[in-house]
């Protein structure tokens, strides 16, 4: 058997219909939705959202049991409400493969219409989203962050070389700038779609306490201001 056909191609190069793509297809889509939900999961925990830890430490196996090898993205939903704030919900929603267009945007503004305590929509796309579904998206009431699934694939917040980041209180924030006597202009920029800002969720003007530490230099403290 020649090379191609180990690699389940015909003689002029195309993929059999029933080979290996089937079953990454079966193994692979359940593992993307499986990762980044709970990347969400620990973002919105991040965030001050009440997330269950059983949802955050499902193993893959467990997902795959509840959700099967092609998970439906209407079950993949995930609901919460903030600890600090019962008022302030947050929703997140899975959208499939093909390109976003307009008309997924109306079904979803539909669908969340008389959800008057939503005030945030997190979006998790797989393809591009197309420009007037761009602007769909801006006649929402309340603030919608879109992610693509590939960069909710690892947790930023986990990697070994990633400063600690801390989310300055608005006491804290005038606290810090009288004691530097300085104004929020002058403290060091995080443009707000920096990928540490869009995990949390930051708006402008918001503080970040960034440590740095390492077995080699010693611990550094900055601050940086969301833009």
């Amino acid at each position: 058997m020649d090379e191609g056909r180990k690699m389940g191609m015909d003689i002029d190069g195309e993929r059999y219909p029933n080979c290996l793509s089937s079953y990454f297809d079966n193994g692979i889509e359940s593992q993307r939705y499986y990762l980044s939900r709970r990347t969400l999961l620990e973002m919105l925990r991040d965030r001050g959202y009440l997330v269950p830890n059983s949802e955050i430490e499902l193993s893959i196996q467990e997902f795959r049991n509840n959700y099967g090898q092609q998970p439906d993205i209407d079950r993949l939903r995930v609901s919460a409400l903030h600890k600090d704030d019962p008022s302030n919900k947050i929703l997140v929603l899975f959208c499939g493969p093909n390109v976003v267009k307009v008309n997924v945007i109306r079904a979803i503004a539909t669908q969340i219409m008389n959800k008057d305590t939503l005030t945030r929509l997190i979006l998790v796309v797989q393809n591009q989203i197309t420009s007037q579904a761009m602007k769909a998206v801006d006649l929402f009431k309340f603030k919608v962050e879109i992610f693509q699934i590939s960069d909710l694939l690892v947790n930023i917040t986990k990697h070994v070389l990633k400063p600690k980041h801390e989310l300055l209180t608005n006491e804290e924030k005038q606290r810090l700038l009288e004691k530097y006597n300085i104004e929020e202009k002058q403290l060091p920029r995080m443009l707000q779609k920096d990928a540490i800002a869009r995990y949390y969720g930051l708006e402008r003007g918001q503080v970040l306490k960034v440590t740095y530490s390492s077995e080699v230099t010693e611990t550094r403290v900055t601050y940086r201001c969301v833009w």
